[in-house]
């Protein structure tokens, strides 16, 4: 196919870092991103177990990622997979639903490696990028590796080029000086983090992928910098719904050298999705305390909390989980699954059938992440 380069926007070589920032032209949105940031993570903070809560955002957040790639899968899919995964991808797994259960997985260890002392580092972020596509349709496009030939963003419906990033012949030097700029800037982390991003998206630096690695480094970097207590922020849900003034920001970097509007969209999209993570966080934690009394009612069990906390983090489920998760007996969990099914708590998805157990689903708490 061949692709008009007409209109093409060519990557910023020797712009990067900018000098030309204006705080004035965005000190309203900084100063919003940074307060709506500090309750969302204060939200979190508050939880006596944080899962509760980032196991729903988080599939959420792979479901958002993916799909501003083209990649369409759905919570309940997701969902669906973890209660059947024993850590392998099926070979009949739906395409799509694969890419977006790697994206969870891989943001998943990148997270948790962080808090275990990893450094963010080019090898880190190899890592990141090698269990993003290990598997499926990525497993070919060179998982781990930097680029070795030109690529470039299109349309691909208008057949025109979009963006052609940095050539592979100067992407080490533009790698190095995107980790010397996290390391070594001085800027405020909410600045730092919306041009680190800009700037590794502009630079493209894997054959695939780019977007999904460039979304997972913001919270990652939050973390670092000290925005957030726990790496944990998921933006993609503005992205995806501003989709076109997304790229369209980012191209203007390198176009029109204007990194002040970047980094004004940049904010304004932290302050909004942060604001709506919180609201979501606030439904999810009522929903909880909510469920902690019924449960505790219904089921007049020692074991209440155990099941309410399986339930909120395990919102698909089939009851041989739920028995090997919580320890507790097989015969009180069919009880307590029975009792709460009646009561219309969970539904039934899918019947045993011979060796497979019944399927169930928490469905007041997915109805508040379904997208």
């Amino acid at each position: 196919m061949d692709f008009n380069l007409e209109n093409a926007v060519r990557y910023h070589y020797d712009q990067f870092p900018p000098d030309n920032i204006n705080y004035e032209f965005f000190i309203q949105e900084l100063i919003s991103a940074t307060e709506t940031l500090a309750r969302f993570d204060q939200m979190i903070k508050s939880l006596h177990n944080s899962e509760l809560l980032l196991a729903p955002l988080r599939s959420q957040e792979a479901v958002l990622s993916s799909r501003i790639e083209g990649t369409i899968s759905t919570i309940d899919e997701i969902l669906q997979y973890e209660a059947d995964s024993d850590g392998d991808l099926p070979e009949n797994t739906r395409a799509d639903v694969v890419e977006t259960i790697l994206y969870q997985r891989a943001l998943k260890n990148a997270q948790f490696a962080l808090e275990d002392g990893y450094n963010f580092s080019l090898s880190f972020i190899r890592q990141m990028h090698q269990q993003l596509l290990f598997f499926g349709r990525g497993a070919a496009k060179s998982p781990g590796e930097f680029k070795k030939e030109q690529n470039f963003l299109a349309d691909r419906a208008a057949k025109k080029i979009q963006f052609i990033p940095i050539s592979p012949e100067k992407l080490n030097d533009g790698l190095n000086e995107l980790i010397n700029y996290i390391e070594n800037n001085n800027s405020p982390a909410l600045i730092k983090t919306a041009l680190a991003h800009v700037e590794f998206e502009a630079l493209h630096p894997f054959k695939d992928g780019n977007g999904r690695i460039g979304r997972m480094i913001i919270m990652l970097l939050l973390w670092k910098f000290g925005v957030l207590s726990q790496p944990h922020f998921y933006i993609s849900g503005y992205f995806e719904e501003h989709k076109d003034e997304y790229i369209e920001a980012m191209r203007n970097v390198s176009q029109n050298n204007d990194w002040n509007g970047w980094i004004k969209f940049f904010l304004t999209a932290v302050t909004q999705q942060a604001t709506r993570n919180l609201e979501t966080s606030e439904r999810i934690r009522s929903l909880y305390e909510e469920m902690k009394t019924v449960f505790t009612d219904l089921l007049s069990s020692k074991w209440s909390v155990v099941i309410l906390d399986f339930i909120f983090t395990n919102p698909v489920f089939r009851n041989n989980k739920f028995v090997k998760t919580t320890q507790i007996p097989a015969a009180t969990v069919t009880g307590i699954i029975k009792k709460l099914t009646d009561r219309g708590y969970l539904v039934q998805k899918e019947v045993a059938a011979g060796r497979r157990p019944a399927l169930y689903s928490f469905e007041p708490l997915i109805r508040l992440v379904r997208v």
